[in-house]
């Protein structure tokens, strides 16, 4: 049987999260544990072109990780990662054996001769080198042994299988690893790192291992403490050494491991995010590189259905990217589904302008303060003529009081529809276009255009997007309730606590913020739309 090694990332892959400033003390007490753990292989992080800054994971020079070295121990090897093209090697200095051991080259799928190439110049130095196979999936068996070849070539000993995408299943892994290692030298060891997008970082893992176990073949796996790495993550090294130690016969100490997470991890746990989601899984599944989610996942909280839907609209080569204006135009084209509303829109005008409307958003104000809404809502009525809008929300407090539905997002519609189908299916409903593109009985479709302004991340706020609609509409006078302003818990924000989120970056302050930024904008283009609140808000001027 050949030899099984752990190597741990944490303080490369974990470097996409906090942008590489894990911090002085992290750094060396990660470092410290990981050896004190019996890791083969500790990745200490990048070499890059730029000065390096204390507590950084972001070296220029390999001297630069010798501070965070407690105690350098010769039984382990201490690596770091360049990629191929973003590094100048001019600077790289020849290895003096006091700091790292060897360098991991990573380089593109199309671009693997010329990775290659990069990591001969690194050996020459005097590093031992490792390549990164980036996107493994994509090879061809021809091009599995064109790149054998090439590395056989180089001197290097370790070549990595990449998931990149976290998209690989068991069948994927047996083409790949079989060819290489039928191709690669004898005493070229094979490495695999995962990611998470579909939950088989771990169970991939393990297949790998048991892959070579039974060959005299070196098998190198990749993990991160509590999985830390860019978009859904990476194999956890708590369960891969617990795994080895297991069924491998291996001997990590996995309460050096445990005092890693509860000592220096755990603050980044609390104030950052990794991990698996339903959105890295759509990465997973269409092989899509993780900075697309997260582009649509920050600035438009793309709903799951919406973001395969993008996903899947764009090419296989342009899912591999990141090209973001391309993303913001296919955003919008899946939203905007164009409509010819314009019959729509002045049915709608003849019947609104000349009422009074009463925005019913779903705060909590929205039900704690039922009894005073309702009875301002049968004054309004006594002078004329109203009209009750839910924004986004039917609560069953409001039967018999809402006259209409305006929904702008399909999650939405969905609950509102699965939840409260009696209720729906009596309310007259005004849709946006980013909904459905054609309207039921009693659904009237709205253009999307014709409700937002873009400039802010958050512009399609209900409230907001239902305020400039009836600009437009040429509505007079609106009273609103329950757009109270967002807490700190999601359930603290609604009176419908199970409510499809809209926010899942929790970053609430900064969307009550850009909220009222949006409120003031409405007002300031509505001079002659009276705008009146009915319940306490964070947004009144």
């Amino acid at each position: 049987m050949g030899k099984i090694k752990l190597l741990d990332c944490t303080l490369r892959d974990g470097a996409y999260i906090v942008d590489s400033k894990f911090g002085d003390a992290a750094i060396k007490g990660i470092i410290k544990k990981l050896q004190d753990a019996g890791a083969d292989i500790i990745e200490c992080g990048w070499l890059k072109d730029k000065p390096h800054e204390e507590g950084s994971s972001f070296y220029h020079l390999p001297e630069e990780v010798i501070p965070y070295m407690i105690e350098r121990k010769p039984d382990h090897e201490y690596v770091v990662m360049i990629d191929w093209d973003r590094y100048n090697l001019d600077n790289l200095p020849v290895c003096d054996g006091q700091s790292i051991d060897a360098i991991r080259v990573v380089f593109p799928q199309t671009k693997f001769r010329e990775g290659i190439s990069v990591g001969r110049k690194v050996k020459e130095k005097g590093y031992t080198l490792y390549f990164q196979a980036a996107n493994t999936l994509a090879y061809s068996d021809e091009e599995l042994k064109e790149l054998a070849e090439e590395v056989n070539a180089s001197g290097a000993k370790s070549l990595s299988v990449v998931d990149t995408f976290g998209a690989m299943y068991e069948e994927d892994l047996n083409r790949i690893v079989s060819v290489l290692d039928k191709e690669l030298n004898a005493d070229i060891a094979i490495g695999f790192h995962s990611h998470n997008n579909q939950q088989l970082a771990f169970s991939n893992a393990i297949h790998f291992v048991k892959l070579l176990k039974d060959t005299e073949r070196t098998a190198v796996v990749d993990s991160s403490l509590c999985g830390m790495g860019r978009g859904a993550g990476n194999a956890t090294t708590e369960l891969i050494a617990n795994y080895l130690n297991t069924k491998c016969g291996t001997h990590y100490d996995m309460n050096a491991i445990m005092d890693a997470i509860d000592i220096y991890m755990k603050p980044f746990e609390e104030n950052f995010s990794w991990g698996y989601s339903t959105e890295y899984c759509i990465a997973g599944m269409y092989c899509c590189h993780v900075n697309n989610i997260a582009y649509l996942t920050k600035n438009h909280r793309t709903s799951a259905k919406d973001m395969r839907n993008i996903i899947a609209s764009l090419s296989e080569e342009d899912r591999r990217k990141y090209d973001y204006d391309l993303l913001e135009a296919k955003y919008i084209e899946n939203q905007n589904h164009k409509v010819d509303d314009e019959a729509a829109f002045l049915a709608l005008k003849d019947k609104l302008s000349n009422q009074k409307i009463v925005l019913i958003a779903p705060g909590k104000s929205s039900v704690t303060e039922r009894e005073n809404i309702v009875a301002e809502i049968d004054n309004l009525r006594k002078e004329g003529s109203v009209s009750v809008i839910a924004v986004n929300a039917l609560l069953k407090e409001y039967d018999g009081v809402y006259d209409t539905l305006f929904l702008t997002n399909n999650a939405r519609y969905e609950y509102a529809k699965e939840t409260r189908r009696e209720l729906f299916d009596t309310v007259s409903k005004i849709l946006l276009s980013s909904v459905k593109k054609e309207g039921d009985e009693k659904e009237t479709v709205i253009g999307f255009e014709r409700a937002i302004k873009r400039g802010w991340d958050h512009f399609d706020n209900a409230v907001i997007c239902a305020l400039r609609l009836l600009r437009k509409l040429e509505v007079k006078e609106v009273y609103i309730a329950g757009f109270d302003g967002f807490k700190q818990t999601y359930n603290e924000s609604y009176a419908d606590a199970s409510l499809p989120t809209i926010n899942p970056g929790k970053k609430w302050e900064e969307l009550n913020e850009e909220i009222k930024e949006m409120f003031a904008d409405v007002k300031a283009a509505s001079p002659n739309m009276q705008i009146h609140f009915l319940t306490e808000s964070l947004y009144e001027q």
